[in-house]
């Protein structure tokens, strides 16, 4: 085992103080947590001879860069970006104080630059690099920070990891010099590529023509390589006077023009003067699904049309899946901190306010869900201004998180009133008799029960005016009555099928009503089907039984031989009829249904 073997393991399993005289030892900063000490240890003292800086990161080719993982014991596996972003962050941040709730604290001149270390795009505004390097984050949780459990404590001593060297043909201590010909190759690939689409390309298109130069073994992510590709799509962009940006796009799918006609702009004008509309109707959407779903969010953005939205054009559609990706990483972290302590005075203040409006809000928020008719979109609206109106600082997640919270439980709690509510289980029950079997009815029947179904209140007010006017029965006139009432109204009841249940229905409602007894609800027929082949089976059944009952045709030769059978099965003889007569009682149970 080398020097620098025994070393690593001892920085491995050694404890915080002993990394901490281990840096003043050689001359290097021992400030941060006991992970950050480690890794700066490792980055000096074992991979001196590699450039681990971010530029230097940039260079390292795929296989070196899974090896350096393993030397600072985190996780190796996932793409060349992955592994690249997962060293830079493992090197350069605290994994307890760089978490995507401390973004929010930075400028967008710093997102930006991060966006930029950490090869994403960057273009958009704040928010969006924000959202960008915060799912980056999400993707690389857990796998950097701490080394492995194995490593810290390991089983075995025998356990050797080797340390990597740079070889000669390494980049990463010296920068890349492409041939001529490579160069030429990608520059001649790349305005091939440009003049084939005019009008723009798509993020696979350019992946299969990177794709394509890779396979020719032009080392394309190395980074000098990489940046000729990006300039000559650039360039080649501007020659064709295309204002839109290539769709190279990670976490936000964002369009940005220069310049937009004057209808663009009007819609999008509209689209952020009701931006709250869209963001109560995403809250609703994030409920049940993400905007990873793609099928999914596709369309709820064409659902949105029936609201008024423009969402046929591109530029509306990316502004609102823009604002939908947004929203998701800012209820995420509303939620996270619904649950976490104040981190300032302002959020404090601001929670100390929210929990002494918190009877006021709860009032109005009773009255906010009566008078929206259903419409959910509309009642979060209405509380969300009843908040803002209020002075709440709903800019603050924990404050935010909280006014949602208590929207959701409220909507849940009427909703199991509305289970409890007298008037809804007689309707469910009614629903149940309507629709039972009702797969085996024709087409016309099917529609007339929907009809039902969908009026049912109707249907009800019908039945208690003609039960109060008949004084408590309902007699065959009384049912002819209703039954009448619906024909003229268009409802096509009057069959063999539909007749009884719709009968049935109002004599629930009429003994649930207290117009009449249970015991006089109409009764519905079994309607057994029977085929025919089933018939004959039951017939000869039923034969079988009846044989089963007569006695034996052929007599014993011996008087006394009869006698002494007769007292010993007298006891068989009854338990076998008693066993037959039960057979025929589940027989007609059956045809009884």
């Amino acid at each position: 085992m080398s020097a620098k073997s025994e070393l690593l393991n001892e920085l491995y399993q050694a404890r915080f103080d002993g990394l901490k005289e281990l840096a003043v030892t050689y001359q290097l900063p021992k400030n941060g947590s006991v992970e950050t000490l480690r890794a700066r240890l490792i980055q000096h003292l074992i991979l001196d001879e590699w450039d681990l800086s971010p530029n230097g990161i940039k260079n390292l080719m795929n296989a070196e860069i899974g090896e350096i993982l393993g030397v600072f014991g985190i996780k190796k596996s996932g793409s060349v970006r992955a592994r690249r972003q997962r060293l830079y962050l493992h090197l350069n941040h605290d994994p307890k104080q760089f978490v995507p709730e401390s973004l929010d604290s930075m400028t967008r001149d710093q997102l930006h630059e991060l966006c930029k270390t950490l090869e994403l795009p960057l273009s958009g505004n704040k928010q969006t690099l924000l959202v960008r390097v915060a799912g980056v984050l999400a993707y690389q949780q857990g796998g950097w920070g701490k080394v492995k459990k194995s490593l810290r404590r390991p089983k075995s001593g025998d356990s050797t990891i080797v340390i990597p060297i740079p070889s000669e043909e390494s980049n990463n201590e010296s920068p890349f010099q492409e041939t001529p010909s490579e160069h030429e190759t990608v520059i001649e690939k790349v305005e091939t590529f440009v003049s084939e689409h005019p009008e723009g390309w798509t993020f696979e298109e350019e992946t299969e023509m990177r794709t394509e130069l890779a396979e020719k073994g032009i080392p394309i992510s190395r980074a000098p390589l990489a940046a000729s590709i990006d300039d000559a799509l650039r360039a080649g962009q501007n020659d064709t006077s295309n204002d839109t940006a290539p769709a190279m796009v990670q976490s936000a799918h964002v369009v940005e023009n220069d310049e937009h006609s004057l209808e663009t702009e009007a819609l999008l004008l509209e689209l952020n003067a009701r931006n709250a509309e869209v963001e109560a109707a995403g809250r609703d959407f994030l409920a049940v699904s993400t905007t990873s779903e793609v099928d999914d969010l596709e369309a709820f953005i064409g659902s949105l049309s029936s609201h008024g939205f423009a969402v046929e054009t591109p530029a509306v559609r990316d502004s609102i899946r823009n604002t939908l990706m947004e929203l998701e990483f800012r209820s995420q972290t509303e939620k996270d901190a619904v649950f976490s302590m104040p981190n300032s005075w302002r959020e404090r203040e601001a929670l100390r306010n929210f929990e002494l409006g918190r009877d006021v809000l709860r009032d109005q928020l009773n009255n906010t869900l009566a008078s929206s008719n259903g419409d959910l979109v509309k009642a979060r609206m209405s509380f969300e201004q009843i908040g803002h109106n209020m002075g709440l600082d709903l800019r603050i997640p924990s404050v935010s998180g909280r006014l949602h919270a208590l929207f959701d439980l409220h909507v849940e709690i009427h909703q199991a009133e509305a289970l409890q509510d007298p008037s809804i289980a007689r309707r469910n029950r009614i629903l149940r008799v309507l629709q039972h079997g009702a797969v085996h009815f024709t087409d016309g029947e099917r529609r007339t029960i929907d009809r039902m179904e969908r009026n049912i209140a109707g249907f009800e007010e019908l039945v208690e005016t003609v039960l109060e006017s008949s004084e408590g029965t309902f007699s065959e006139s009384q049912q002819a009555l209703v039954i009448r009432f619906l024909e003229n109204r268009g409802y096509e009841v009057n069959t063999a099928d539909l007749r009884p249940r719709i009968l049935a229905c109002a004599g629930i409602i009429g003994a649930e009503l207290g117009f009449i007894s249970p015991a006089e609800i109409p009764r519905i027929a079994p309607g057994v089907m029977i085929s025919d082949t089933q018939v004959d089976a039951i017939v000869s059944e039923l034969k079988a039984l009846a044989e089963a009952f007569k006695p034996k045709s052929d007599e014993p030769a011996d008087e006394e031989e009869v006698l002494a059978e007769s007292v010993s099965d007298a006891s068989e003889r009854v338990s076998s009829a008693r066993g037959k007569i039960d057979a025929i009682d589940e027989l007609l149970a059956r045809l009884r249904g």
